[in-house]
């Protein structure tokens, strides 16, 4: 096809003859002068694409120039990225910097533990904001532990911890376990001792170690959604020293409970089958036998629970873990504090503000996911017999409260959960959701004051005499 020169004196065309014309110079008393082949297709294509590059550049010019257009795009992302759930990420400071006054740590294992202590001769008037403050000390001479749950901290306690020391008559103390807080991001290893600090265990420890700083034979342990594990946890460590738990909101997975009945008859029934007798013997070696193949792939499982547990690691613990936490806390953790509620109107700035200042702190994310990477590998606890067998073997008095309203944890977990604790107490309290001593404060606080006043025998009248007697 016969080409024209303006299509020749395109540009590619024009510098590809100019490199043709001086090696056609260089060599022309070798070989004939060979005019240069041009593809029309790729000339073309070079055109068209170096065309729409302009068309782009100009529109990007015209964009920069108009005041609040998608070029400030970059820059708000980025602003955005800087805040999770409404809190600045450019200043993150260290734990003690951000305590209250009423705030102490102490060293536990290495880590820095924040805490709160409220006496019951406190001298800080509460009839204001709380209108069945008149209640009598019942001066059961027993302090109380508080335990908070997931994403919480000792500000969830803040609205019962004056009431509950004034009711008992004695402390209460609050903690943040590692990872919540004010209690200080612990790297795995930092501790002194070869204990996780994110572990059940060391949240065990801690919750122990409290009892002797505040010099008691026995406590009384008040948990609340997860921290109700802790609870549980602590007293079949020791039970001796437990005198009573309170499990508010509990998220702990109630087991079904079986009718004794039905087993008894079922096992009547085996007893009276003549063939069960004779097909024993063969059903023995075959129990035998699955035992054995158990035993062989239990030590498969552990070596896979290894790797993955390793693999988990390495994956929450890489910038993408960070990036993930992140997200996760920025899209769901108010809209976490408002579902916990049962009416979120009542949610103030200062409500928000108490849960998200532990965000404020350095080494949050990590932390979090150091939490959350103990608890999925816990090893300590796959040695033991699940929590939900041992249950039944809880012997001090138990209290068990819920909303009836709660969307995170139901109240009918905690229903099938005092039916699998014997002589435990149930309470519900109505138009409450996940958090009653927040929602619901003097309702929870009547709760707790009934319990407290049938387990140990004390009315207020009797106290009442006794001072004045005194």
């Amino acid at each position: 096809m016969a080409l024209s020169l303006s299509h020749l004196i395109s540009v590619p065309a024009s510098l590809h003859f100019q490199s043709n014309v001086r090696h056609f110079h260089s060599d022309s008393t070798k070989e004939k002068f060979q005019f240069p082949s041009i593809d029309p297709k790729a000339t073309s294509k070079l055109t068209l694409s170096r065309a729409r590059a302009s068309v782009r550049a100009s529109a990007r010019a015209r964009a920069a120039s108009i005041p609040g257009s998608t070029s400030d795009f970059p820059e708000q992302q980025l602003r955005k990225r800087r805040s999770v759930a409404g809190v600045d990420q450019d200043e993150l400071l260290d734990p003690h910097e951000l305590a209250d006054p009423d705030s102490a740590f102490c060293d536990i294992h290495g880590v820095r533990v924040h805490h709160k202590v409220c006496h019951h001769d406190d001298g800080k008037a509460e009839s204001s904001t709380f209108p069945d403050s008149s209640r009598g000390a019942l001066n059961i001479g027993l302090p109380f532990i508080l335990l908070h749950g997931f994403g919480a901290s000792v500000f969830s306690w803040d609205r019962v911890m004056r009431p509950l020391a004034r009711i008992a008559g004695s402390k209460v103390l609050a903690f943040d376990r590692p990872a919540f807080g004010l209690t200080a991001r612990t790297q795995v290893g930092d501790a002194v001792a070869a204990l996780n600090p994110y572990s059940m265990a060391f949240a065990v420890l801690a919750t122990l170690s409290f009892i002797d700083m505040l010099g008691a034979q026995k406590t009384i342990l008040m948990g609340h959604s997860a921290g109700c594990l802790v609870a549980v946890n602590a007293y079949f460590e020791a039970p001796e020293r437990i005198a009573a738990l309170i499990l508010v909101a509990p998220a702990i997975v109630a087991p079904f409970v079986s009718r004794r009945v039905a087993v008894e008859k079922d096992g009547q029934m085996r007893k009276d089958n003549p063939l069960i007798s004779i097909w024993r013997p063969v059903l023995k070696i075959c129990m035998l036998i699955i035992s054995v193949t158990l035993r062989m792939l239990g030590g498969m499982i552990d070596m896979i629970r290894l790797v993955y547990a390793k693999v988990l690691a390495a994956v929450l613990r890489s910038s993408f873990g960070v990036m993930l936490v992140r997200m996760v806390i920025d899209k769901f953790g108010i809209l976490a504090i408002r579902n916990s509620w049962y009416d979120a109107s009542q949610i103030s700035d200062h409500v928000l503000q108490g849960y998200t200042k532990p965000l404020r702190t350095k080494g949050w994310e990590m932390a979090l996911l150091e939490y959350t990477l103990a608890m999925l590998t816990d090893s300590a606890s796959k040695s033991k017999p699940p929590l939900s067998r041992r249950l039944a073997e809880i012997s001090c008095p138990v209290l068990i409260v819920t909303g009836d309203n709660d969307r995170l944890v139901p109240s009918w977990n905690a229903e099938r959960l005092s039916m699998a604790i014997p002589r435990s107490t149930f309470e519900v309290i109505k138009n409450c959701g996940h958090l009653p001593q927040e929602e619901r404060v003097n309702e929870f606080l009547s709760v707790v004051e009934r319990f407290l006043q049938r387990v140990f025998g004390v009315s207020e009248s009797t106290n009442t005499s006794n001072s004045n007697s005194e």
